[in-house]
């Protein structure tokens, strides 16, 4: 049996010395979508950055293993060349950088060398037209002036450019109306595949009624709660997280 793309394994986590995550351990295979959920303030956010390598969070205890290898103190630039991708929940504005400079920049950045101006064209000609993302938009400046689904699905874009081995989506669905979502969710659901992991975070099922998840987790205060089938989000959309809380705390 091949081993999982990500473990979490027992992971401890502070910020500016509160710890944020006690204890969380999580496992997502090649080829499968795993749902995160959890009310706010549940940890959620803190385990993507963590994931990405982001310098204000501390790992006190436990470790984080990719693809087999310890990379819990590895660097965020090392952990996106070696296959790792962060959609932000609130992606940041570039004024002054163009979404073609930019893309580019990081597709060379992972790769290692530059990229043919035709071959890049090739590569973001086929998700754009599925992303509804208009050819103009690439001589814009990254997500200055966007609306949230433009900025959504901008980030869906780079990550179609970029193919990560394991891409991390924090609360993507936040902030679109049901036209948006329908379209990054058609964008997600184009990338998935036997070599790819996904963890999607998320606060409603409604995403999930558009990308079906493998398995579905919830986190409650730092610790995992529950692991379950799809069902489990449906699940939650009827009675809420009391369930879980209760799990949690019936185990401390």
């Amino acid at each position: 049996m091949a081993e999982p793309l990500l473990v979490v394994d027992n992971l401890h986590v502070s910020v500016e010395g509160k710890e944020i995550l006690k204890g969380l351990t999580l496992e997502v295979e090649a080829g499968q979508v795993h749902a995160l959920m959890g009310p706010n303030g549940s940890g959620k956010s803190t385990l993507s950055f963590c994931l990405m390598g982001h310098p204000k969070y501390t790992v006190t205890q436990g470790r984080i293993l990719y693809c087999g290898q310890n990379i819990t103190e590895l660097s965020p630039d090392a952990r996106a060349k070696a296959g790792i991708f962060l959609a932000f929940q609130y992606p940041t504005a570039i004024p002054g950088v163009t979404i073609t400079n930019f893309l580019r920049t990081a597709l060379k950045g992972v790769r290692g060398g530059d990229v043919p101006v035709k071959e890049f064209r090739q590569t973001i000609k086929t998700y754009l037209k599925t992303l509804g993302i208009p050819d103009a938009f690439m001589n814009r400046y990254v997500n200055d002036g966007f609306s949230g689904g433009e900025k959504k699905r901008i980030e869906i874009l780079q990550m179609a450019v970029l193919q990560p081995k394991l891409a991390v989506l924090d609360e993507t669905d936040s902030g679109l109306d049901i036209d948006a979502l329908k379209v990054v969710a058609a964008g997600i659901n184009s990338l998935r595949g036997p070599e790819r992991g996904m963890l999607l975070i998320t606060h409603y099922q409604r995403i999930l009624n558009y990308i079906k998840p493998d398995r579905v987790h919830v986190m409650i205060n730092g610790a995992m709660a529950q692991s379950g089938g799809p069902e489990l989000a449906l699940e939650l959309e009827r009675q809420g997280y009391e369930g879980a809380r209760t799990a949690v705390s019936s185990t401390r």
